[in-house]
């Protein structure tokens, strides 16, 4: 399915202007999830290219922490437990106008099957000194942010 990456630039406006009607505004999550080791899980979907962290839309009448609950599990094969802590929340207004991303730090979880199909192509846990260099720029941003201490920026 990473033919899918190639029709991701062609599509991304009309599912920007479906979203825009629909909405007017967007809520996205992401969750910074590490493990026993410090590792930092990033996933690879089908249709975008570059490492990111897992996460996704929140839906109507979903909590944001049922939708990074609901994402971890689809995307990754991560359940979480107990709370997420919401580390940071950004704006991605560049991208896509409306769109607000809130970030999560995930520390206790368990692993189960992923339910996802056909959206990811690959998971995998990095050192977050030793990042993947297609991870995207603002992943990298997120993750320099919750792991050293910095100053989140506003914008994603």
């Amino acid at each position: 399915m990473l033919w899918l990456r190639r029709l991701e630039p062609l599509l991304r406006p009309a599912i920007q202007l479906y979203s825009a009607l629909r909405r007017g505004l967007t809520l996205g999550v992401r969750g910074l999830v590490t493990d026993a080791e410090g590792r930092v899980l990033l996933v690879e979907h089908t249709y975008l290219r570059g490492w990111y962290l897992p996460g996704g839309g929140v839906e109507r009448r979903e909590l944001a922490e049922e939708a990074l609950c609901r994402e971890l599990v689809e995307e990754a094969g991560v359940k979480v437990v107990g709370r997420p802590r919401l580390v940071s929340i950004h704006s991605n207004e560049k991208k896509h106008p409306g769109d607000h991303v809130l970030v999560y730090r995930v520390d206790a979880w368990t692993p189960c099957e992923a339910t996802s199909r056909g959206e990811i192509h690959a998971v995998d846990w990095f050192a977050p000194d030793a990042l993947p260099a297609k991870v995207t720029p603002a992943t990298r941003r997120r993750i320099e942010e919750v792991l050293g201490g910095g100053e989140p920026d506003e914008r994603w």
